[in-house]
């Protein structure tokens, strides 16, 4: 599992790409990891696909700062800037 979150975060880390693009920007992919694309798959980590932009850039910043506790999202979340994290939410937005 640290393995698989590892990869994960570093993977996020990468330059982000044109959120207009149909493929998604360096590190979004890696967000369904854990979080799943299946709407019908039944978990306890929240799904992210189709959430408002503003809401994912949000919650980015809050597990950032500490504000929003979370297991592992607090430790992704301070690997990214909020240039790399916009065209990633924007992306995620986008996907239903």
């Amino acid at each position: 599992m640290r393995a698989a979150i590892v990869v994960a975060a570093l993977a996020l880390l990468s330059s982000p790409a044109s959120a207009a693009s149909p493929e998604p920007p360096n590190g979004a992919a890696a967000c369904s990891a854990c979080h799943s694309t299946n709407a019908a798959a039944q978990t306890p980590v929240p799904k992210i696909y189709g959430r408002s932009a503003d809401e994912i850039v949000a919650a980015m910043a809050a597990f950032r700062s500490g504000q929003r506790p979370s297991t592992v999202m607090g430790r992704i979340a301070k690997g990214y800037t909020d240039d790399e994290i916009r065209p990633i939410a924007a992306w995620l937005a986008t996907q239903k």
